[in-house]
């Protein structure tokens, strides 16, 4: 389909890479196909990718619904175990890790999760969810500690008594990314963290975690199928189709020179205003 862009694209020597993944493979079993006897068949999802995440910055992951691009997130979080393949963490394969071993990189791994009100305990107030986390991994936990976690990301200190369904989309979305970045941790995976949100609590979102990322020196994989949300938060960009990179580079460089049809549909879908030079008339 396209000539892949090379891998050093992804990154320079000032900013190596936090993650090398190296020929990522992953399937699952086929549960509608499965014979009454013996094993289902499986699905390749991931085949064979490989790809850099450049350390403090922010590189998007985009294609359409089943090309992998959640797949591949999971992975580096290590919520999912490749089948083969390389997950380099700063030079160290984490890719096959015990849950022993993984543990203690845990508070370094965090994510963001598409739907908040799913992701946050309805039982518990907000405090108390961004509190848990923090005790867990030394790093504080008091009522104290989730207030200015909700300070960071613009929401007033007494919300840490509210519960999930007091909020609105936004403000959860923002308690997610304050559980998040309270553990202050090397990387974060956003996974379409703003397509259940309107268009201004969208821009306010993506503004926030672009300001963070900055400000702690966060690396950030963003999950995504809209293109125009890319490029106004990443860095780099990473396209995948069916379980293949089709194209990966820096943002600028990808949007104005796309290679493959797939970049080129994601791009034509992006909404461009027509001006009506009659309208104000």
């Amino acid at each position: 389909m396209t000539m892949l862009e090379p891998l050093t694209a992804m990154t320079t020597e000032a900013q190596p890479a936090l993650f090398s993944v190296r020929d990522l493979r992953l399937s699952f079993p086929d549960m509608a196909h499965k014979p009454l006897f013996g094993p289902a068949p499986r699905i390749e999802v991931l085949k064979g990718i490989s790809f850099d995440i450049p350390t403090g910055q922010i590189t998007g992951i985009v294609g359409e619904s089943g090309s992998g691009k959640s797949t591949a997130g999971r992975v580096l979080v290590r919520l999912l175990e490749p089948d083969a393949g390389k997950v380099l963490l700063d030079d160290r394969d984490i890719a096959h890790l015990g849950e022993e071993e993984i543990a203690p990189l845990r508070r370094d791994l965090q994510m963001i999760f598409q739907d908040p009100m799913s992701s946050l305990n309805p039982r518990h107030t907000v405090g108390r969810i961004i509190a848990t986390p923090m005790k867990r991994y030394g790093r504080g936990g008091t009522r104290d500690d989730a207030a200015a976690a909700l300070v960071k990301v613009g929401l007033p200190a007494n919300f840490v008594s509210r519960f999930p369904h007091q909020l609105s989309g936004g403000q959860r979305q923002r308690v997610g990314i304050a559980r998040a970045i309270a553990l202050e941790p090397r990387f974060i995976l956003a996974d379409e963290i703003v397509s259940g949100l309107d268009v201004s609590s969208q821009a306010q979102v993506l503004e926030l975690l672009k300001t963070l990322a900055r400000d702690m020196g966060i690396t950030v994989a963003f999950i995504s199928h809209d293109l125009s949300v890319i490029r106004h938060l990443c860095d780099n960009v990473i396209v995948l189709d069916h379980g293949k990179i089709v194209e990966q580079g820096p943002v600028q460089k990808v949007f104005d020179h796309p290679a493959s049809q797939i970049t080129q549909t994601l791009l034509s879908a992006i909404p461009r205003p027509e001006l009506d030079d009659s309208w104000f008339d």
